[in-house]
């Protein structure tokens, strides 16, 4: 494991023992000392935004942004065809639908199928950062404009991500992050809002913590109250994240030289021979992701059954056609029926989005390995491409 790393890890360990001594584990009990909140202060400064809500998944994120920003039943809301259930499962947890769009050649959100898929009843749209690689947020910012939409960036999968000088997760009108054992920074689970809107952090607020609307920085200032749930982040969980997210840079830059190392090495392995190509980076010089394609799907096949190296098409519930529970279309309720309160019949079917499954299915993502040194990350190389 890397020098930055272990002394995360370290400075994570004493800090949850510190908690544990204390023993105060809910945010609230702890007189004022919450490590929750020195979180949240932690994301605000290094993510540029003026409010931070740290909450218990990447899921939960997505909802409370959504509840923050007003969306619900007969609302559609617009996210990609590629990305993980959580970011079209958030949108029927307030009553809305979501509408799918094809993803480009860049593994993100398509701003010329975005704007197709819009229609009268739409209100939101969710890019998402998959794997570290970034949305076209300026064109998908304007299209949102134009039409009045709310923009909510699923930021889960590329925490701490630049685009253009401006993290991931602050462009739009919410951000939300995921801190599960599969993300840059990690607390086993945990997520965050980030927003610059007072009001949109206020009802998320609310939402997050049913006994919020009395608490000292999250009750509305004159405005509407509404009941919540409770999505806390406990304090073990920020204990643990708050060492990774100042070592976060150092992570990141290392990401980036083992991206153009491995970059290097399929490029002069046989794979290059058979049309192996970069996956565009709307970002090239804050590049934190690896992800490549072919035209010959069977290139991809083999290049996926690498370790380290996973076809996307293979990747389950990131691919809507294997999204089970959506397709079920069966409510917690009858009448708690998104679909019923839907303004039109919204296609979902393997057919809605084939230039996705197209895409997925010549493409791979390339694990950048960042707990490992330079060194051996470069003998991981030659053995990925060999």
């Amino acid at each position: 494991m890397a020098l930055a790393a272990m002394m995360a890890t370290a400075r994570g360990m004493s800090a949850t023992v510190q908690v544990l001594a204390r023993g105060e584990l809910g945010r609230f009990s702890g007189n004022g000392r919450s490590e929750v909140s020195r979180l949240e202060d932690d994301l605000r400064r290094t993510m540029g935004v003026e409010h931070a809500l740290a909450v218990n998944s990447g899921t939960s994120a997505l909802i409370a942004a959504l509840v923050g920003a007003g969306i619900g039943p007969g609302d559609e809301v617009l996210v990609p065809a590629y990305t993980w259930v959580s970011t079209a499962a958030a949108p029927l947890a307030v009553g809305a639908v979501p509408v799918l769009v094809e993803v480009d050649e860049s593994l993100t959100l398509d701003p010329v199928d975005l704007k197709r898929k819009i229609t009268p009843n739409s209100r939101a749209v969710i890019p998402v950062h998959m794997l570290n690689l970034v949305c076209d947020m300026d064109a998908i910012m304007a299209v949102a404009a134009e039409h009045g939409l709310v923009v909510i960036e699923d930021a889960c999968q590329a925490v701490g991500v630049r685009y253009r000088g401006r993290r991931v997760g602050s462009m739009g009108h919410a951000g939300a992050f995921s801190f599960n054992q599969h993300k840059n920074i990690r607390s086993g689970e945990g997520g965050a809002v980030l927003t610059n809107d007072r009001t949109l952090f206020e009802r998320a607020a609310m939402y997050h913590d049913v006994g919020s609307y009395e608490r000292d920085g999250f009750s509305a200032r004159g405005g509407d109250l509404i009941v919540g749930v409770n999505l806390r982040m406990p304090e073990l969980s920020a204990a643990v994240l708050r060492p990774q997210l100042a070592a976060l840079d150092v992570q990141l830059a290392r990401r980036g030289r083992h991206r153009r190392i491995m970059a290097d090495a399929l490029w002069r392995s046989r794979f290059a021979q058979r049309g192996l190509r970069l996956v565009p980076h709307h970002d090239q010089a804050a590049a934190a992701g690896l992800a490549v394609a072919f035209d010959d799907e069977c290139a991809a096949v083999e290049l996926g059954a690498r370790r380290g190296v996973q076809r996307l098409a293979d990747t389950g519930r990131h691919l809507y056609p294997n999204w089970r529970s959506i397709h079920a279309r069966t409510p917690v309720h009858p009448r708690l029926d998104p679909y019923a309160w839907a303004e039109r019949e919204v296609d979902h079917g393997p057919g809605s989005c084939p230039n996705t499954l197209r895409i997925l299915a010549r493409s791979c993502a390339v694990d950048l390995a960042p707990e490992l040194p330079t060194p051996a990350f470069r003998v991981l190389a030659r053995r990925t491409s060999a």
